[in-house]
């Protein structure tokens, strides 16, 4: 089932009627309702919800935005923070993303679990990409620094993993009132809870409940990719029997992600035969991607993959 993110479009808008009115013309039916959604936006929203303008597939956390933070931040509150109120803080705002996920009658909340603190990118990751840009994945130095980066990341990860397992339990409790997936989506940075390992573990213990999937972001795992740290389609294949749904977008080499599908590098061909028709497969693209490009993308998508492409 093909639906589309609303953080393409949601800056653009004030009103959230008529920022689900440009996202239905560019051919999707089913909308995943994303983070960076302010409260002022929100009547809009049900009232085209209301009306059945649209389906709406999931709903990304924090949904709505809160209140207190005045950008485009699902990130702003952790459940692997160190500071106690923080973590509450991301559990509360999630509370209430799970509470009008239901009123949307959506089917799953993507979830970010949170960062590995004692790492920060700009010392570990953005090196690295800034060495795979001058071509210099090759070199001995890139090959040490990355060696030392998985090293030092595993060394550090029980701490922030258990912090996160806490809070995913807790929700998983709500989630079952409310009959919702929560989906844990893969990240785009080493950094980020969870790691492959830790996704593993983390699925692995959630393998008997129907309310606790894997959600797998391709830009985000061909970014790890074209670092070294795996494979895409060995680590899609991986998480098959935990798969519940993704999100679709490119990859300009090696890390400009949220690109239009075909705009990039990744192999969708070798992809997507893990994906059934009944799983969501939701366009996550940047602001910046041009309506013209992604409705031509769209046409392209239902002639490759006529199985996967659903979108009423």
């Amino acid at each position: 089932m093909l639906a589309f993110s609303t953080c393409w479009n949601t800056s653009r808008h004030t009103d959230g009627e008529d920022l689900i009115t440009e996202i239905l013309e560019l051919g999707f039916h089913h909308i995943e309702l994303s983070h960076g959604m302010t409260i002022t936006r929100m009547p809009g929203l049900e009232r085209a919800f209301d009306n059945k303008m649209f389906k709406c597939s999931g709903v990304h956390n924090f949904f709505p935005s809160p209140t207190e933070i005045m950008m485009d931040a699902p990130d702003a509150y952790e459940f692997t923070h160190f500071k106690e109120l923080d973590r509450v803080r991301a559990y509360k705002n999630s509370l209430k993303t799970l509470e009008e996920a239901a009123r949307f009658e959506a089917k799953y909340v993507v979830l970010h679990m949170g960062t590995n603190h004692k790492m920060p990118k700009d010392k570990w990751t953005k090196p690295l990409e800034k060495m795979l840009k001058e071509g210099k994945q090759e070199d001995r130095k890139f090959q040490k620094r990355l060696e030392k980066f998985k090293k030092v990341r595993e060394k550090t990860a029980k701490f922030y993993m258990l912090r996160a397992m806490h809070y995913l339990q807790l929700l998983e409790e709500k989630a079952k009132e409310y009959g919702l997936v929560l989906a844990v989506e893969s990240r785009s940075h080493y950094e980020q809870v969870p790691t492959e390992s830790e996704m593993e573990v983390m699925m692995k213990h959630f393998e008997d409940s129907e309310h606790v999937q894997y959600w797998h972001d391709f830009g985000h795992v061909h970014r790890k990719h074209n670092l070294g740290l795996l494979d895409h389609g060995e680590w899609l294949g991986k998480m098959e029997p935990y798969l519940y749904g993704g999100h679709l977008h490119d990859v300009q080499w090696p890390t400009r992600d949220h690109r239009v599908p075909f705009q990039g590098e990744i192999p969708y061909e070798d992809l997507m035969p893990s994906f059934t028709p009944e799983m969501p497969l939701v366009w996550e693209l940047g602001p910046n991607r041009k309506a013209e490009d992604i409705k031509a993308a769209l046409v392209e998508w239902k002639e490759k993959f006529p199985e996967l492409s659903n979108v009423l």
